[in-house]
């Protein structure tokens, strides 16, 4: 094709992708083309199908909001599995606190500090969201990870931690009473 040919192929084009990007609904700018039949007109005024995507989001469901940062009750009953490395076995605790002290069926090595720190910021367990735009350092604090799955102050918890960098070594170390392990060398 000669480049006379191409040109206004290409304009066409590029008249139709902005067409289909602006945000206010309405006809495509003419082109000189065929134009659409009546029907075709009177079916886009109507109500657009079901599956017809609008400019309009669709509500969020609304998640039940997490504990806030700060003192909370201090009432907790936690599952704590805490793996030291790929090859040795997995150390399992439970934690149940009543009002900031541990319950007798808790069998945590850090109790009474497991317990003071999650009636002292009830968000301890609760992360916000990773975000991909944090800058994290690149270092290696060990091959520990650890699960903790339960509630804390009637919000469920299901989160996990590891060693891999150092956003995730800050996590470790600001719930390590909560772990039960301090990880890093020995």
């Amino acid at each position: 094709m000669s480049l006379r040919t191409v040109r206004p192929f290409l304009a066409i084009l590029a008249v139709a992708g902005l067409a289909a990007c602006t945000a206010t609904p309405g006809p495509a700018p003419s082109s000189g083309g065929p134009t659409a039949s009546s029907s075709a007109t009177e079916s886009a005024s109507a109500t657009p199908a079901p599956d017809t995507e609008t400019t309009v989001p669709a509500p969020s469901p609304s998640a039940p909001p997490g504990p806030t940062a700060g003192p909370g009750a201090g009432n907790a009953e936690l599952a704590i599995m805490v793996k030291p490395s790929p090859t040795e076995p997995a150390l399992n605790y439970t934690l149940v606190c009543r009002d900031g002290v541990p319950a007798p069926e808790s069998n945590h090595p850090k109790a009474d500090a497991a317990c003071a720190a999650l009636k002292s910021n009830a968000a301890l367990l609760s992360p916000a969201p990773k975000n991909t735009n944090r800058v994290c350092t690149e270092q290696y604090g060990g091959p520990e990870t650890a699960t903790v799955t339960g509630i804390v102050d009637d919000t469920p918890v299901d989160t996990s931690f590891a060693r891999t960098n150092g956003c995730e070594i800050g996590a470790w170390t600001a719930a390590e009473d909560v772990l039960g392990a301090t990880g890093g060398a020995s």
